[in-house]
């Protein structure tokens, strides 16, 4: 009879209770982060997966578009979602995981030919090398939308590097550490290229859990824990430098 009872309240359990698994989703189209078409779903879903994977915790993924998946995500359909900025509308009703990322980005030139965001008369007529599918920063598609600037947008940000470097494209726009790494790639030395002095803009990017979840601050532990895993093993850098990679062709 206690085996029974036993049963029925397993069984009556949620499911998140039953298994350790947690119910994720994201959107489409936020190249390099997330995206269907990338290899592992983009840079952060594979980030995400193997945070949780250093603490052994499975995991499902669904996509769906961006504001659907929030609010589906906010309703319990979903343990957590990813990847979002802090807002103070978010910062209500979800708690946030520790940054997965935080972008920083600047322009990229050669050092002979340095490029400066506050020095407009040095980008008119400039080759912008910015990857297929990635969306630029409002200042930079202000510029593109007035012509001021031509684009080129081969696969990824490693050709970005290469063609900076061969003078092909005069500049490029990406993540500080994600720039640096695409041009170390290129095997010339650092000094040859430039960063501008300041960024165009800074956000770091998080997982989040609805408040109202019942394992809420839990489950951002334990991803905390799996998140700083990566960061002691190096992997977390050798994740990020993966996805500057180009896919291999069949």
């Amino acid at each position: 009879m206690l085996q029974l009872l036993l049963l029925g309240l397993l069984l009556s359990l949620p499911a998140y209770a039953q298994a350790d698994s947690l119910r994720l989703v994201t959107g489409d189209d936020y190249a390099p982060f997330t995206g269907k078409a990338l290899p592992a779903g983009g840079m952060l879903t594979q980030l995400v997966q193997r945070a949780l994977a250093k603490r052994q915790i499975a995991s499902s993924l669904d996509w769906r578009p961006w504001n659907r998946g929030y609010l589906k995500t906010l309703q319990g359909e979903y343990d957590a979602t990813f990847p979002y900025v802090r807002s103070p509308q978010r910062e209500a009703e979800y708690l946030y995981s520790a940054p997965l990322f935080v972008a920083e980005q600047h322009l990229f030139s050669r050092a002979s030919e340095p490029i400066e965001m506050d020095d407009p008369a040095s980008m008119r007529g400039k080759r912008l090398c910015y990857p297929l599918g990635w969306q630029p920063p409002k200042i930079i598609q202000e510029l593109l939308d007035q012509q001021l600037l031509t684009r080129h947008s081969p696969a990824g940000l490693k050709e970005c590097a290469s063609l900076l470097l061969l003078g092909r494209d005069d500049f490029f726009v990406a993540d500080k550490r994600l720039g640096e790494a695409a041009l170390r790639l290129t095997g010339a030395p650092l000094t040859q290229f430039r960063s501008s002095t300041s960024a165009l803009s800074s956000s770091a990017l998080h997982l989040i859990v609805p408040r109202t979840h019942p394992r809420a601050a839990a489950i951002i532990e334990q991803f905390n824990q799996g998140l700083a895993a990566l960061h002691a093993s190096g992997e977390y850098q050798r994740l990020i430098e993966g996805h500057l990679q180009p896919v291999a062709k069949p």
